[in-house]
């Protein structure tokens, strides 16, 4: 693939967001002072999924203390933890009435704990203000502290995912401090727990096929059973440039490539992003 800028193609045609539901959805989110990485990660779903009445919370803030090259949140020095944040994303969660919801954070590598803790609380106050709801929560690594991603699974929520965000060789040049094989431990411990394991890359950074499939057999091989891969869009000229569009056929044919390698659910498309259909992905180990 070249390495110069390309045109987007037609397939990723981004619906405007609008309707009286995304309204609603953005102004709970709004009072609430909640985030989500629907609009920090600027996710091309984002109208879709709103639309709805779901959205994918981001708690511990909205400044993250890495600076990974693909990524829009926002990086820096975080605000202190804000302890009512449990509380008012379970109340929020509650208003909008749903089913299952996904949890995920900023990494907080200026917290001791990595903010485990807090992720444990707010998991906890979900599940007691919202009877019946399924969650799932989308982690960072925890620097691979086996103890602090045990705190999150004592929790219990339906699904832990954790993204290797790209292939092995590409792995330094995308994530500022995440590491390939520490973040398949992370999966590994995820599997081991019984809780379903779930883990996503993006596309069009480089990559070949075969490393796409080496990821999907190194999933495979520590637990995961469910798998999301979709189309990396550049944020800013700032951020890594798109080496290539994949398109949909491709997308495709890799969904079929991970079903029949053993993955329970594959979401494969151009604008797949890890939360997308998440509520599928419950029954992940059944």
């Amino acid at each position: 693939m070249s390495d110069q800028p390309q045109r987007k193609p037609d397939w990723l045609k981004i619906k405007i967001p609008s309707g009286k539901e995304y309204v609603r959805v953005k102004e709970i989110i709004s009072r609430h002072k909640l985030h989500t990485i629907c609009s920090s990660g600027k996710c091309p779903n984002m109208a879709e999924c709103w639309g709805l009445g779901t959205a994918t919370f981001m708690i511990l803030g909205d400044v993250c203390t890495r600076s990974c090259k693909f990524c829009a949140t926002k990086t820096g020095k975080p605000e202190a933890v804000d302890a009512e944040e449990p509380g008012n994303l379970a109340n929020s969660i509650k208003l909008m009435n749903l089913k299952h919801c996904v949890i995920t954070s900023v990494d907080r590598d200026d917290l001791t704990d990595g903010g485990a803790k807090h992720w444990t609380a707010a998991i906890s106050e979900v599940k007691k203000v919202n009877p019946g709801i399924t969650i799932e929560a989308l982690i960072p690594d925890f620097m691979g502290k086996s103890d602090l991603i045990k705190l999150v699974i004592d929790a219990k929520p339906e699904v832990i995912s954790h993204n290797l965000e790209t292939v092995r060789r590409l792995t330094s040049s995308v994530r500022s401090a995440a590491q390939y094989d520490r973040s398949l431990d992370v999966i590994r411990q995820v599997a081991g727990s019984g809780i379903t394991a779930k883990s996503g890359i993006m596309v069009g950074l480089g990559e070949t096929e075969e490393e796409v499939f080496e990821v999907m057999d190194d999933l495979l091989k520590v637990g995961c059973s469910v798998m999301t891969i979709g189309q990396y869009l550049q944020p800013t000229k700032n951020h890594l440039p798109v080496i290539g569009y994949i398109h949909p056929d491709i997308f495709k044919k890799w969904e079929e490539n991970g079903i029949e390698k053993g993955f329970k659910f594959v979401e494969s498309k151009p604008l797949v992003r890890s939360s997308y259909h998440a509520e599928k992905h419950v029954a992940g180990n059944c």
